[in-house]
């Protein structure tokens, strides 16, 4: 039988238990014993955290203090708005599982695994260690939001340019150290000066925005996609040969062609150009780079919405 137990700071959640308010529970039904050892667990859980801001890290320290008084075989946590998912150990039949929100704030769920029952001392116990973790939790959260925030684009919500170069010297590394195929496209908008001209820069925004969201549909999981400024982006393809890539860039422009973007009483028939280039071996990033953007002027001087490979 799975044990559910939801912490929230909902006072219409009658069921629930408030995550700033566990103190102040009905102490009649609480065991001295586990009162004590709750809060003194909670008491050092707080100060063990306190010295990172990385989730992973602070969940690992959390779940390694509360072993000794409350056994698990597994911990998992899961913040879907950040993307974040923590597993540790091994999941088994029971699980006691937590929901967290401070302030209406969620901060994700947390859920304990282990071959038998949870006992209500045991819940208690828990309930009281989850004070020392909810606020070393927000914090790191807060952080991470800050870092995602400093890497994506406002407007797309894609990778930004700062983090493009530091994402290609990374992949390049790894390509070239176990000869592993890594390519690159490039890809700009055609006429896109046209449409800021003619409909106006929101206009210009919202055909960014949907090339963007086009793009990303096409892609693998495992690609990276940025927004490399204006009206061009790049796709970084880890395992990906040039055949490979070519179909992808392919797929991409396909999308984007088949799609008329609505802007008042004006449809926009939008396309894209793309120039593509595998790395060679040995091969320096700004090389690499340069033969997919000579690849896309190409593509741009050869009629547009095509796709044109990197021969040199």
């Amino acid at each position: 039988m799975v044990t559910q137990l939801n912490i929230v700071s909902d006072e219409k959640a009658k069921p629930l238990i408030k995550a700033d308010k566990l103190k102040s529970f009905d102490q009649s039904s609480v065991n001295d014993n586990v009162e004590i050892s709750g809060e003194n667990i909670a008491s050092k859980v707080s100060s063990a955290l306190q010295a990172s801001l990385e989730i992973e890290t602070i969940l690992t320290l959390f779940s390694r203090q509360i072993k000794p008084a409350l056994p698990h075989d597994g911990f998992t946590y899961h913040n879907d708005p950040l993307g974040v998912s923590v597993e540790l150990g091994e999941k088994s039949k029971y699980l006691c599982q937590y929901r967290l929100l401070v302030n209406h704030e969620p901060l994700g769920e947390i859920n304990l695994h282990r071959s038998w029952e949870f006992s209500s001392k045991d819940k208690k116990i828990f309930e009281y260690t989850l004070c020392g973790v909810v606020y070393p939790l927000r914090n790191a959260i807060l952080y991470q939001q800050a870092l995602n925030a400093a890497h994506k684009d406002p407007l797309t919500s894609v990778n930004n340019r700062a983090t493009l170069e530091e994402n290609l010297d990374r992949e390049v590394k790894l390509a070239q150290r176990y000869d592993r195929k890594f390519s690159l496209i490039i890809l700009d908008i055609d006429n896109f000066k046209c449409i800021n001209d003619n409909y106006g820069h929101p206009a210009g925004d919202k055909v960014i925005k949907a090339t963007a969201e086009l793009t990303q549909a096409c892609v693998r999981a495992t690609d990276m996609l940025f927004r490399y400024g204006g009206e061009e982006f790049v796709v970084l393809l880890s395992n990906t040969d040039l055949a490979g890539a070519n179909l992808l860039a392919d797929r991409i422009r396909q999308n984007i062609s088949n799609t008329s973007i609505e802007i008042d009483d004006n449809t926009i028939n939008i396309s894209a150009s793309l120039g593509v280039a595998e790395l060679r071996s040995n091969e320096m990033n700004a090389t690499f780079f340069s033969r997919a953007d000579k690849a896309l002027y190409q593509a741009k001087n050869s009629g547009k919405n095509r796709v044109c490979l990197a021969k040199d």
